[in-house]
């Protein structure tokens, strides 16, 4: 007797949709793509192959959000427990690049540090320069010189992030912009911040160019950082975590500002200082 097919009953609900998540296509850490990722963490690797590691949702987020180009993207989706990761997951073939399901022992390879939140991005690196920098009437500028270490870079992006300066500027930078503990540090707000660099002599030129007011911060400053006005085009200026500023940031037209310091230690950390400064900006500006 030949067989006939069941006929779908009008009204009746629907079958679920059970199929489970994709099992990873990459398995072993010595796979060639995850191998050229894992080699991101170094900085002559950025610069060879131009490429970036993004790692963490909310910086993923943020730098789609920017329009930074996704070149491939690692998954393990067991790792996507937060919300935050789920709805990032559900965006990301929207986002372009390729999406690589991964296992977990070759995302703990990925991940930078003991963070996995399960999706770690590979990135085209950006590459802004001074002239894409287009101040408005009253910006306010950061300038960082010298600074070493990716971790106070990152912190300082965040306070520039939420004190509203319009860029930070890393003059003769010691540490390139897109270092993976730099973007961490920066919750991501390197993407949403205008950043670049350029040696002092450029950047020291492109403030004058377009008529900033320069306050340098510096611990024999003669004038103290409250009695500034920063209600107009200014930039702050802060130097290497150990030296200070250089030599070119002495002129005629540039403000030597001081914190006071009541303990036994003569400065400051870096992003301490410019969080600070950024404040006190903030407040004259909302005043005024």
């Amino acid at each position: 007797m030949q067989r006939l097919r069941p006929n779908r009953l009008e009204g009746a609900t629907p079958i679920p949709n059970l199929q489970k998540p994709p099992m990873p296509s990459i398995t072993s850490p010595q796979n060639p793509r995850v191998k050229n990722a894992v080699r991101l963490r170094s900085r002559r690797h950025r610069e060879k192959q131009g490429r970036i590691l993004i790692d963490g949702t909310r910086e993923l987020h943020r730098a789609i959000d920017a329009g930074v180009k996704l070149i491939e993207t690692f998954v393990c989706e067991s790792l996507c427990e937060n919300d935050d990761a789920k709805h990032l997951l559900a965006t990301l073939d929207s986002s372009g690049g390729e999406v690589l399901h991964v296992s977990e022992s070759v995302f703990e390879k990925l991940a930078f540090g003991q963070r996995a939140e399960g999706i770690l991005g590979v990135a085209e690196m950006p590459r802004p320069t001074l002239e894409t920098i287009a101040p408005a009437e009253n910006s306010l500028i950061c300038v960082l010189e010298g600074v070493e270490k990716p971790g106070n870079f990152g912190a300082v992006l965040r306070s520039a992030d939420a004190a509203g300066v319009s860029a930070v500027l890393m003059a003769d930078a010691r540490t390139d912009l897109y270092n993976p503990n730099a973007i961490r540090a920066s919750l991501g707000t390197i993407f949403t911040v205008p950043v670049c660099e350029a040696t002092s002599g450029d950047v020291l030129g492109w403030l004058r160019k377009n008529g900033f007011h320069i306050f340098t911060a510096r611990v024999d400053g003669a004038v103290p950082y409250t009695e500034i006005n920063y209600c107009r085009r200014a930039a702050i200026v802060l130097g290497n975590e150990a030296t200070g500023l250089s030599s070119t940031w002495a002129g005629d037209d540039i403000t030597a500002v001081s914190l006071p310091m009541l303990g036994v230690a003569d400065s400051l950390n870096v992003s301490v200082t410019a969080a600070v400064l950024f404040y006190e900006a903030l407040r004259q500006r909302m005043a005024d």
